[in-house]
């Protein structure tokens, strides 16, 4: 009976933990995303995020675009080919793309690129009280920290998830149009006669989705390394930047599913 109440114990604690740091993120983000319309110099350090979210992370989406539209061009062809329906290759590569694994990867790519600088530089920021300098200057530090990135990464996320959702058919189209040589026309009119505005809208919500969970757990995580029980100093902001990255990519996938329920 006393081993029963020991586990209920330590669920329960756990728990109530879980639910104080989703309070926490979400009055976080809250407050970031009220000083957006406050703040008075948010334009040009959103741009600057925009810089280093946005096109820094520009060569690594259209790679990672490009490779897994010809892996689905590819794998897509040896799987319609059984049932003699190659002409849908390009409703099934597009579809993909834009539905699903344009939002998704889009984000964890950036969740791991961009996400992981907001954490390691506030985090170093607030080891070396930077961020207790900002408050003794009168300047605000959410609005000067978060609240850009907030911005620049919803501004960003659906961006390069339409670029590489489109650099993704491309390479859809080069494995199964020039390699494997199913016929042109019909690739291309399974992609105009099966994507409707509902597909793209729905992947432009997801994207936005990601990218406010990217940037608000990056950015806590970041802004909370002096409070982490498990290190301080330097290991303080190297366990941050990694507990952002892990968390973000979960939240990811289980907001997909959310999403996809909801869309579907």
């Amino acid at each position: 009976m006393s081993s029963i109440l020991t586990f209920c114990n330590r669920l329960g604690a756990a728990v109530l933990r879980m639910l104080g740091s989703l309070g926490a993120v979400t009055l976080f983000m809250l407050d970031g995303l009220r000083h957006i319309f406050t703040s008075p110099r948010i334009v040009p350090r959103t741009i600057q995020q925009l810089y280093v979210i946005g096109y820094k992370s520009l060569f690594v989406i259209l790679l990672i675009g490009i490779f897994c539209g010809m892996v689905l061009g590819l794998q897509g062809y040896y799987t319609l080919v059984q049932f003699g329906s190659v002409g849908m290759l390009g409703s099934a590569v597009s579809l993909s793309l834009i539905r699903e694994l344009g939002p998704v990867l889009t984000a964890i790519m950036l969740a791991g690129r961009a996400g992981s600088s907001m954490a390691a530089e506030i985090g170093v920021m607030r080891i070396s009280d930077q961020i207790d300098a900002l408050d003794v200057m009168d300047i605000n530090s959410m609005a000067y920290l978060v609240s850009p990135r907030l911005v620049a990464s919803l501004l960003a996320f659906p961006l390069l998830t339409a670029i590489f959702d489109a650099i993704g058919i491309i390479g859809g189209y080069l494995t199964g149009v020039l390699m494997l040589h199913i016929n042109e026309g019909a690739y291309l009119y399974r992609i105009a006669s099966s994507v409707t505005m509902n597909d793209v809208a729905g992947g432009f919500i997801k994207s936005l989705v990601f990218g406010l969970l990217v940037a608000t757990v990056c950015c806590h995580q970041g802004y909370t390394t002096h409070m982490r029980r498990d290190s301080v100093g330097p290991e303080a902001v190297g366990n941050a930047t990694t507990s952002a990255v892990v968390i973000s990519c979960v939240l990811i996938l289980v907001a997909d599913y959310v999403l996809t329920s909801f869309l579907l």
